[in-house]
């Protein structure tokens, strides 16, 4: 077999292993008032990398990553979801550049500038007004739109760097 059918397969191991991972580690760190948001498992040379994104209401602090890594270590370690090669552990927040797909993403970042792309081709960027279980109020150029989360092919939250001085002035 060629190097990359074997890497293909490999790829494809992973991908039922980190739903493996994520199944071990949701509901302990969820004991931490943390939500596990994304479980990213790659292979990097003879080791492994695994990535673990977690969020909460309000932000997620250093001190949170702290103990989220300490919790994800010991859950691992009591299980048997990572198997016996070597892996290097990283724990991080949600970060800006992960697509909003749950309203409590929307939730979380109100007053946040996003570029939407609507399921019928229709791009527009909004701030978030308010999010709700069905949907998502936007500001849009000053007029209010209402999406429902069916219409929401893809959305990104925006980094300002300007903003602060906008609202100050």
């Amino acid at each position: 077999m060629s190097r990359s059918g074997n890497r293909a397969g490999h790829d494809a191991t992973l991908v039922g292993v980190s739903d493996d991972i994520a199944s071990v580690l949701a509901a302990p760190l969820a004991d931490l008032g943390l939500d596990l948001e994304a479980v990213e498992l790659t292979p990097a040379g003879s080791r492994r990398v695994l990535r673990v994104a977690v969020d909460k209401d309000g932000g997620v602090t250093m001190d949170d990553v702290a103990d989220a890594t300490r919790l994800v270590s010991t859950a691992l370690d009591e299980s048997d979801a990572m198997g016996e090669r070597p892996y290097t552990l990283e724990v991080t927040s949600r970060g800006v550049d992960r697509p909003l797909t749950l309203p409590r993403h929307w939730r979380r970042n109100a007053g946040r500038l996003v570029k939407v792309a609507l399921t019928d081709g229709e791009r527009l960027t909004g701030r978030v007004v308010a999010a709700d279980d069905e949907g998502v109020d936007l500001d849009v150029s000053g007029a209010e739109r209402r999406l429902a989360y069916e219409a929401v092919g893809k959305a990104l939250v925006q980094v300002e760097f300007n903003r602060r001085a906008e609202e100050d002035a």
